[in-house]
């Protein structure tokens, strides 16, 4: 039995907690969620803490980590190391105050199964929903758009080594993946797609792998590139190309709907995400290290932003074989789809939460026609904008800079301030608004860079293009 200090600790907390959740005005309002089919259905919590580590995964390690080499190019070697680790160092923090968070709304009476609410319901301010709701939705759908976009690239690769002179363009394979993800896309939850992201985590370390081995093949080759590390010989060059390198690490390392992956967890959550984030973030530094430090090796100041075209230049013989990297390609193909369904999760949400019935079964005629027509519907409105926007990288790479700084490095912080009040004199609250003011300044600084790149590679746009602008 506690004695009566521990309890004068303890209830004094549990009471302060009851009171926000009774408080008429309070953030901590309960809402009812019976008629909430977008919670009901698609962000149904019957999760286990490495569900969640599977989701997370899939949302971070992709074929993005592929351009590591590239972001190394405009840093060097030790200020590279030293970015990628900060990066992943201050991510993990971010993602782990955000659990916090959302642990100590749940203990308050008030689980927030989406980011929008969250944001909204601790700072008090109803536009703070319609931020989140547009953001959230341009790195989601930018995302689905440009994960269709590269899938169909991986297959125009394929078919290009097999048929040379093929007739096929790359629309048509967009067509394809389109198909392909209209299919996928009728799996009701976001729990339901865990047994394919456990696929998709095996995916990101098969093929990481294999393209550390083809590294390490070139760069023993007798057709090995000359290294050579050195940086831009302008001052002002060197401190552009940086700027652009952190950007670029800052928006790999980023995802946007973490509040969305802790809801698939069976309540109650507390303590379960942090268990997903230390399985993601393993993965993470056996992808992300390996990828970089081989890449970087081989090609150095060559590097081009995805390292499967420099391994396999469009001039001059291929610096690995064939049947070491078509596997890869294979693997990040089929991790692309997996990458598509995750950010489409919350476009479905937003769409179930209007157009389905809670009172009716998730496979009834009332709600699966809907779901079919409305689904489809989005996938195919996506398919289009990566067929013909084939430069849509360029854009990505804006929202990415303007998106993912403020939702994962920006309002983390921010929540935790304010939910926890840590005390001014603190160092947690000097640690969290110095990632605040540095981070906002990096995204400035990324976003301009990223229209700059933009405004440059305008002279190349050609809508419906077979090729896709670097």
């Amino acid at each position: 039995m506690p004695n009566q200090e521990e309890l004068a600790l303890v209830l004094p907390e549990e009471e302060s907690m009851a009171e926000e959740a009774a408080a008429p005005n309070s953030p901590f309002q309960e809402i009812n969620r019976e008629e909430d089919a977008g919670a009901a259905f698609v962000l149904e919590s019957k999760g286990k803490w490495y569900h969640a580590g599977f989701h997370l995964t899939t949302a971070i390690v992709g074929p993005t980590i592929l351009t590591l080499p590239y972001a190394f190019r405009g840093l060097g070697w030790w200020v590279g190391f030293l970015c990628l680790t900060a990066m992943g160092v201050v991510t993990f923090y971010s993602y782990y105050l955000m659990s916090l968070v959302l642990d100590h709304c749940e203990k308050a009476g008030r689980r927030h199964i989406r980011f929008r609410e969250l944001a909204a319901d601790v700072l008090g301010s109803g536009w703070m929903f319609y931020f989140v709701i547009f953001i959230q939705t341009a790195i989601n759908t930018g995302i689905s758009i440009g994960a269709i976009l590269l899938a169909g690239e991986c297959l125009q690769i394929m078919y290009s080594n097999l048929f040379p002179n093929g007739a096929l363009k790359l629309y048509h394979f967009i067509a394809m993946v389109t198909v392909i993800m209209i299919l996928l896309s009728q799996f009701p939850s976001f729990h339901s797609l865990r047994h394919i992201n456990l696929g998709s985590l095996v995916l990101s370390l098969a093929y990481t792998f294999i393209v550390v081995a083809a590294c390490i093949n070139a760069g023993a080759s007798k057709n090995a590139p000359p290294r050579d590390y050195s940086l831009e010989s302008s001052a002002s060059s060197r401190v552009f190309s940086a700027f652009t390198s952190i950007s670029i690490i800052a928006s790999i390392y980023g995802n946007g709907i973490l509040p969305e992956i802790q809801a698939t967890l069976a309540p109650p959550a507390a303590g379960k995400m942090v268990k997903g984030l230390i399985m993601c973030y393993a993965v993470i530094f056996l992808t992300f290290y390996s990828a970089a430090v081989s890449g970087y090796w081989v090609f150095g100041n060559k590097s081009n932003s995805n390292i499967l075209n420099s391994l396999m230049p469009d001039e001059g013989p291929p610096l690995a074989p064939v049947w070491l990297v078509g596997p890869a390609i294979v693997f990040v193909l089929l991790q692309l789809f997996a990458i598509g369904l995750v950010y489409s999760q919350v476009a479905y949400e937003i769409m179930e939460r209007k157009s389905a019935d809670v009172s009716k079964g998730i496979f009834s005629k009332r709600n699966l026609i809907p779901r079919i027509i409305l689904r489809s519907l989005y996938v195919i409105v996506c398919g289009f904008f990566a067929a013909m926007l084939p430069f849509f990288g360029d854009i990505s790479a804006v929202v990415g800079a303007i998106g993912f700084i403020p939702l994962d490095f920006v309002l983390p912080m921010l929540l935790y301030n304010i939910t926890h009040k840590p005390k001014k004199s603190s160092l947690a609250y000097w640690v969290n608004n110095s990632i605040i003011i540095v981070f906002t300044c990096v995204g400035i600084l990324g976003a301009f860079s990223s229209i700059r790149k933009l405004v440059q590679d305008a002279k190349e746009f050609k809508l419906f293009s077979s090729d896709v602008v670097d």
